[in-house]
């Protein structure tokens, strides 16, 4: 198999392994409790290790995660039902945006276009629900190899701080609550710590375990 063709059974795989969490969520969705706490957006969100963090800091919350990697607001926008609607939240955490960051065709604009209709599409559906708008995190974009100078091409620190205002803008437009849940991710560079990164974007237990910490107040 050359390297084009791994390329696309790769993206064949991840496009079936969305598809399979999606259902899985629709399975659990027929059972949840109504009213409670939502974690969604992409694999930032899917990968918070929130059950485990939880009961580590004996909270009550009863919080699901509806998160999908790979996902775009593109994405999100067609499968509400699965990872929102679906659990019927008193209180909604989104962080969603990220790979609309990463991708060469890259524009704030639409970004915030298809941000504006997710949460149009909460306000409707869920007029009682509490929607929490979250920054996105930073990365620790030191490019040494060729997936880092493609990755961090466009999602890089200086475009996240400009989509965070933006974010920031359009919650306080949209009446949401924008939450900056950064204070202690960075080093004196600015750059998400290495020691909380896998790769320099997704990050290991102890750096949700800051993000849990600064989240604490709201949930």
């Amino acid at each position: 198999m050359d390297t084009q063709e791994a390329a696309k059974e790769t993206r064949t795989q991840a496009v079936r392994n969305q598809w399979e969490r999606l259902e899985r969520y629709r399975i659990l969705n027929e059972k949840v409790k109504k009213g409670e706490i939502l974690f969604t957006g992409s694999s930032l969100m899917e990968q918070f290790p929130i059950d485990e963090l939880r009961m580590t800091e004996e909270m009550d919350a009863v919080i699901y995660n509806r998160g999908i990697g790979g996902f775009t607001t593109e994405d999100m926008l067609q499968c509400m039902e699965e990872m929102v609607f679906g659990t019927e939240p008193g209180k909604i955490f989104i962080n969603i945006g990220t790979n609309d960051i990463s991708r060469p065709e890259y524009r704030l604009e639409k970004l915030m276009e298809n941000y504006g209709k997710i949460i149009g599409m909460i306000q409707e559906r869920l007029p009682g629900a509490e929607i929490y708008m979250m920054a996105y995190y930073p990365v620790n974009e030191v490019p040494d190899d060729e997936w880092g100078r493609g990755m961090f091409a466009t999602r890089n620190n200086e475009n996240i701080r400009t989509a965070n205002e933006a974010v920031k803008g359009l919650a306080e437009k949209m009446g949401c609550r924008y939450i900056d849940v950064n204070q202690g991710l960075t080093d004196e560079n600015g750059r998400l710590k290495k020691a909380y990164t896998v790769e320099g974007i997704h990050m290991y237990a102890n750096g949700y375990r800051v993000v849990l910490e600064n989240l604490r107040k709201y949930l």
